[in-house]
């Protein structure tokens, strides 16, 4: 199947499939609506990565050091009630089981990435603020993508404030990253970037992009999904072949995994998981 092939083989899938595939710090091979913005989802979280790496490298943040777990949050919008998180809606029981203790902004952040906590995600949030969020998608060359309130926040929603991600601001952060481990970059220093990665490494949720590569590649990644949502972006690092970022971002009622955001092979899913496998298929010629 050629790159036209499957263009025109997503041309009948309904809703908006976007996608980048290229080599690091390189033109990409194949896009598809790459500058089509949609809801985040869960992919915004790796901003809040960054942010907090960032923020500890400057000395305004010590990852290390406890922290409350609290589940109450300012919203977005001037003069809106305090929200909070239902557990229900979450991921990841490890988190909620430490409300009204502590915990380390580290350890939030990775149950915040490798679980998808939404808990974890609005602490992380909150200790860095949405102007570093912003910060760390501008410093990665996004220019559309953006984090305008934490996951929950209705009142900042209704009120039009909302969280947008494109196919190719996830893979220049993702991309920004995965260089910046190697050499300096814009976003961290390299062993902040590294540890960094070996979060994205650590991902569980693994129903999308790698369902589609062989057992054991490696690939650095982020999901997100709600239901009508479901993106997937990272980076793969195969043994025989540069790396490369994949990022496929659906909008489209073949994401049925529901608004309480359990893991769900769906059909969403399991197109992602296709273009991951055909991608794989290409990578010494990308």
């Amino acid at each position: 199947m050629t790159w036209d092939d499957l263009d025109a083989h997503l041309d009948s899938v309904p809703g908006t499939v976007s996608a980048y595939v290229g080599r690091l710090d390189a033109a990409p091979t194949w896009t598809r609506l790459p500058d089509a913005t949609h809801y985040a989802a869960s992919t915004m979280k790796v901003a809040v990565l960054v942010a907090l790496h960032r923020a500890a490298e400057a000395g305004r943040l010590d990852l290390d050091q406890p922290i409350p777990v609290r589940n109450a949050f300012d919203s977005a919008l001037p003069g809106a009630p305090r929200y909070a998180n239902a557990q229900h809606y979450d991921n990841d029981d490890a988190v909620w089981a430490r409300v009204g203790g502590t915990a380390s902004t580290r350890w939030l952040a990775e149950r915040m990435i490798i679980r998808s906590s939404n808990l974890a995600t609005n602490i992380c949030l909150a200790q860095v603020g949405l102007p570093a969020v912003a910060e760390a998608w501008a410093l990665a060359g996004a220019r559309h993508s953006l984090t305008g309130r934490g996951i929950e926040d209705f009142a900042a929603r209704d009120a039009g404030i909302d969280n947008l991600v494109t196919a190719a601001d996830l893979a220049a952060l993702l991309g920004e990253l995965a260089l910046g481990a190697h050499r300096p970059g814009p976003l961290a220093s390299p062993a902040g970037c590294a540890s960094m990665l070996d979060v994205l490494f650590a991902q569980e949720h693994r129903e999308d992009l790698a369902a589609g590569l062989p057992e054991g590649t490696r690939i650095a990644h982020k999901n997100g999904w709600v239901r009508g949502v479901r993106h997937g972006a990272g980076v793969v690092f195969p043994d025989d072949a540069p790396p490369y970022a994949i990022v496929v971002c659906t909008t489209t009622e073949l994401a049925d995994g529901g608004p309480t955001g359990e893991e769900a092979e769906d059909d969403a899913c399991r197109l992602i998981a296709g273009i991951s496998a055909r991608v794989w298929q290409s990578r010494h010629e990308l």
